[in-house]
Order: structure tokens, then C-alpha cells, then sequence
């Protein structure tokens, strides 16, 4: 068997170190021949190199390449070349791999993502930023069908369960959430929330951002934008049901009345696998359910009231893809003001709805990006005015 060539972006964050385990398993299978890193874990980055023996790491802060240098001669990879910046990262994510896997959180993960598309690679997408702040700068439908291996635990179900019919089949989506750890809260008792709870989900081990995203539902609205971009089903015909078991991790309803879903406990290394092998599925990834015991699996709606991010998400993607991002940015701004206790918990949600209404004439008056750089100048005024009204709250 020829090795598969892997790039992994984020490769020392939650979706990279489980990458790697997979990788690991199968090392007949997969050469990884870069990993970048934000810089912050020089030490978990220089023994990802050199376990997998890979020939080129990237950090984006440039700051880290000395400490990374040192960690790289302690741990014994001395013939691994050293870059940074963004650009190099990019560089990294257009190299030609077989497959890229982009882990990167935020939207700084958008131009690595269309760098690997360019340049022919598969693209597996754990960036779910790319699709809500890229818009139609992220692929073409032939791209969408072809290129992309979609790796959120919702979306590899839905990508899966779609193989039961055709695109013209599908009555619609249903997604799944959790419900995060406020589940059955009304939004009264979530007044005085602390980032201590809202860190503690009950399911998932998940890095800050997308663990505060999952909390407020936020993550679920980014879903509901990534679905219907990356699978072309309109914004009405998505369903978002709470299932706090998290084993159902998506379903497809097709126009017969058949709905077809993914169940498997919760473990990322399932979709992972997938998107670094699709079409064909690996042995000795993760465990499958156990049918030896009584099990319940329940559903229920979402409270919109309690938790109204998801409505809001809705809205923006019906609006325009400048809406989406404006949604991204803002909230990844009031989420680190939380986390950095600048913000409180339901001025989560409150602060990206104000940006949005602030913004939301001139972003109707030119709905869709030319180019990246445009991306990023509608993202950072919509930081800039979320900074804004968190220095007021």
C-alpha cells in the first residue's frame, strides 16, 4: 500500500493530538509530512515530529522558533526544518499533500483551507470557520462534492447518512446537539454563569473557544451555517434537536419518510479517521456501541428563548455570507472577553446581536466577498465594534 501523504493544521490542539493517534495506528497507511502549530506547545510539537519523523513544522508566531529549535534537538528531530508566519503556514496547506487536515480554530483557518483545495489536496475540515466566514470563497460545488472530507462529528454523520439516497431525496437535515452543560436552564438562571461552568461540558473534551461555543449554542448555529453550505440544503430545512447521550450524531430524513443516522459513542476519532481515509474506513479506530445493555437515547427540542444563538446563526445565513462572518468574528471576540472575565456570560450571545444590527445595512449593500482580504476587513470592524460594546457593558 502507498503511503498517504498528511499535512495536519493545529496539530497540538484537540483534533491534531487525535489525528496523530489515528496516524499512529496506521503507520503502513500515512506519512505526515508537515504539522503546524500556533506556537504555544513547543514541546508537544517537537515530539509530534519527531515520533512521526516529519520534515517541516510550522509555528505562526515567529517567537516560538527558537524554543521550538531547542525542543526539536531535545526530542531528537534534528533533520526537521523550522518556518513561521502565516504565509508558511499556508505554504504548508498548498504543498500538494494527499490530504490536509485543517484543526486550526477560528477563521484564520480560511486561507490555509482554500491554499490546500488550490492545490488539489483533500480537505479534511475540522475549521468549520472556513465555510461560515469563507462564503462562496471556500469552493465551487465541484470542490464541495469532490474535495472536502468534512470532520465536525455532525457533519461526517450527515455526510455519511447521505450515502443512503440522492441530493434531490433529502427532505432535511436534523443536527444534533448536546445541549452543553445548561441544558433544561432558562435563560433567567444563566445570568450568573462562570467560565469555570460553563468549561465543564458534560460530553465533549474540547479546547476553550469551541467548549464556551457549545455552552451558548453558538457552536450549533456555526453548524447550521457549515451544513447548509458545505451539503447545498436551505437554511429552513435544518433541524436542530438536543440529544444530551450524544451517540446520534446527525441524521438525514429523505422525502420517503426514512431517516437515516450515525451512532457511535462520542469519540472525534471516528470522523477523524474518515476524513483522512475516505472513501474507504480503517479498522482499530474507536469503539462502536455497546448493544449488550439497556439503552435510551432521547431527543427534544431546543429551548430558543434559553439559548437564542442558533436563530440568530439562521438568520445571518439567510442574510449574506458577510453576515456569517460578522457572526464568527464578533462572538469569537466576546468569547475570549468571557473567558478573560471582561463579559459576562449571556453578553455572549447579547454582544454578537448588537454588532450585527449595527452592521447590518452596509453588509447588505455588498452581500457577498471578492476576496480574502475583504474577509478579513468586514471581520476586523466587526472585532473592532465588539470590543466596543464589551469596553461599555
Amino acid at each position: 500500500m502507498n503511503h498517504s501523504s498528511v499535512v495536519i493544521l493545529g496539530s497540538t490542539g484537540s483534533i491534531g493530538t487525535q489525528a496523530l493517534d489515528v496516524i499512529g495506528r496506521h503507520p503502513r497507511r500515512f506519512a505526515v509530512t508537515g504539522l503546524a502549530a500556533g506556537g504555544a506547545h513547543v514541546e508537544l510539537l517537537a515530539r509530534q515530529a519527531a515520533r512521526f519523523a516529519v520534515p517541516v513544522v510550522v509555528v505562526n508566531d515567529p517567537s516560538a522558533v527558537e524554543p521550538l529549535r531547542a525542543a526539536l534537538q531535545a526530542a531528537g528531530a534534528t533533520n526537521t526544518q523550522v518556518r513561521a508566519g502565516h504565509d508558511e503556514v499556508c505554504a504548508l496547506a498548498a504543498s500538494g499533500a494527499s490530504v490536509v487536515l485543517n484543526g486550526i480554530t477560528g477563521s484564520i483557518g480560511l486561507e490555509p483551507s482554500i491554499a490546500a483545495l488550490k492545490a488539489g489536496s483533500q480537505l479534511a475540515l475540522a475549521n468549520k470557520e472556513s465555510v461560515v466566514a469563507g462564503g462562496h470563497l471556500l469552493f465551487s460545488a465541484q470542490v464541495r462534492d469532490a474535495q472536502i472530507n468534512p470532520v465536525d462529528s455532525e457533519h461526517s454523520a450527515i455526510w455519511q447518512s447521505l450515502r443512503a439516497g440522492r441530493h434531490r431525496e433529502v427532505s432535511r437535515l436534523v443536527v444534533t446537539a448536546s445541549g452543553g452543560p445548561f441544558r433544561g436552564r432558562k435563560r433567567a438562571e444563566l445570568v450568573d454563569i462562570t467560565t469555570e461552568q460553563a468549561l465543564n461540558h458534560p460530553t465533549w473534551s474540547m479546547g476553550p473557544v469551541v467548549t464556551i461555543n457549545s455552552s451558548t449554542m453558538m457552536n450549533k448555529g456555526l453548524e447550521v451555517i457549515e451544513a447548509s453550505r458545505l451539503f447545498d440544503i436551505e437554511p429552513d430545512r435544518i433541524v436542530v434537536t438536543v440529544h444530551p447521550q450524544s451517540i446520534v450524531h446527525s441524521m438525514v430524513e429523505f422525502r420517503d419518510g426514512a431517516t437515516i443516522c450515525q451512532a457511535s459513542p462520542p469519540d472525534m476519532r471516528l470522523p477523524i479517521a474518515l476524513g483522512l481515509s475516505s472513501p474507504d474506513r480503517m479498522a482499530d479506530v474507536a469503539m462502536g456501541c455497546d448493544w449488550s445493555h439497556a439503552t435510551e437515547w432521547t431527543f427534544e427540542p431546543l429551548d430558543n428563548e434559553a439559548f437564542p444563538a442558533v436563530d440568530l446563526a439562521r438568520q445571518c445565513l439567510k442574510a449574506s455570507e458577510k453576515h456569517t462572518a460578522v457572526l464568527n468574528a464578533a462572538n469569537e471576540q466576546a468569547v475570549h472577553a468571557f473567558l478573560d472575565g471582561k463579559l459576562s456570560y449571556l453578553g455572549i450571545v447579547d454582544t454578537v446581536a448588537e454588532v450585527l444590527e449595527e452592521m447590518d445595512a452596509e453588509l447588505r449593500d455588498r452581500p457577498e466577498f471578492e476576496n480574502v482580504a475583504e474577509v478579513t476587513d468586514v471581520e476586523t470592524e466587526a472585532r473592532r465594534r465588539a470590543d466596543e460594546l464589551i469596553a461599555k457593558k
